[in-house]
């Protein structure tokens, strides 16, 4: 017997109207209840009555999206959204196309999202690299070619794009920097690793925080902010180094990749206290990590509703003419300790 929108909404403990704008991406909805009820709708067996096939002759409407750091354990969460949208929108006829960059690279971007137009995308979901010349080339598909741009993860100022999916990170530094300043008292210097110092979204999080600690903890001491290349070799030297050759570390952020590096100096150092520690994203070695007791807190940003929801919003737009209500859509700055995992 084939599940219904009612039951789903029976199931999930919200109304039949929350469900279909859900299924649909109708907007109007948290991201995080439009991210559970489209996992228990797959976990039901959900089919929708209606999947539009491309007709005779008719073009096949291409959707574009281009990622950064394709290897990092966040683009898990990432790319299991992405490819969730993949799979239903290949029931409407559009085809979604990624293109991975491997490193926050403009060049390699370039070649991204050149490669896709020459495919013919008529819309473009894009982590963008921070620059002048990703800047030009998305304001030249917006206004000459007529393809529309959402951003997910990191924005760039000064073009017109739809609207950004992501967490505002600038917030989740001062986040970051209230649970820091919650463990150390207040006091201690605080040692912070960040991944690429040209990631737009790892600087936002390293400017709220201190921000932050400037502002609410005048006694902290920032000890230094470090790029990592979000390489776990590389974030093990800087603690390494930094515990051996500075004095006081009450505290150790890492805004980006290669987390476990943390735990990897704290065991070659064998300290009887470890400084407190705070990371991103909820991956599983991060989770390992909390429950280890190796780092006390870890931010989450809902990678998947990240990849999920851009190559649908354009799907939307494009086939139907509908925009996003808003044009900052915000996923929850998640806080995760081994209590709450």
């Amino acid at each position: 017997m084939a599940v219904t929108i009612q039951q789903i909404a029976e199931r999930a403990g919200v109304s039949r109207g929350t469900v279909d704008r859900a299924l649909n991406n109708r907007g109007r909805i948290n991201p995080q209840v439009a991210e559970k009820i489209c996992r228990l709708a797959d976990e039901m067996g959900y089919v929708p009555k209606r999947r539009k096939k491309t007709g005779p002759g008719k073009q096949k409407m291409k959707i574009g999206v281009v990622t950064q750091l394709a290897k990092s354990s966040f683009m898990l969460e990432v790319n299991r959204g992405i490819n969730k949208a993949k799979e239903e929108l290949r029931e409407r006829g559009i085809e979604v196309i990624l293109k991975e960059g491997v490193s926050v690279d403009e060049e390699e971007q370039m070649r991204a999202i050149e490669e896709l137009e020459a495919e013919g995308i008529q819309g473009l979901a894009v982590m963008p690299v921070e620059c002048e010349r990703i800047r030009m080339k998305l304001n030249t598909l917006i206004d000459e070619k007529k393809i529309p741009v959402v951003t997910f993860n990191s924005d760039i100022v000064g073009t017109r794009r739809v609207c950004f999916v992501g967490m505002d990170n600038r917030k989740s530094g001062r986040t970051a920097a209230g649970l820091m300043g919650i463990l150390t008292g207040g006091t201690g210097k605080i040692l912070i690793i960040t991944g690429y110092f040209s990631n737009h979204v790892d600087n936002q999080r390293v400017d709220g925080f201190i921000e932050e600690i400037k502002n609410a903890y005048p006694q902290m001491e920032i000890a230094g902010v470090h790029g990592s290349f979000d390489e776990t070799a590389e974030v093990e030297r800087i603690v390494e180094n930094a515990m051996i050759n500075t004095t006081g570390i009450s505290g150790i952020l890492v805004v980006s990749g290669g987390q476990a590096g943390v735990g990897m100096a704290f065991e070659k150092l064998k300290i009887d206290r470890r400084p407190y520690v705070i990371i991103y994203d909820q991956t599983p070695k991060n989770e390992k990590a909390l429950r280890e007791d190796t780092v006390d807190f870890l931010i989450d940003q809902n990678g998947y509703v990240q990849g999920y929801q851009p190559p649908r919003i354009l799907a939307e737009l494009l086939a139907k003419g509908i925009k996003p209500e808003k044009e900052f859509l915000f996923t929850d700055i998640n806080i995760k300790m081994k209590y709450n995992l």
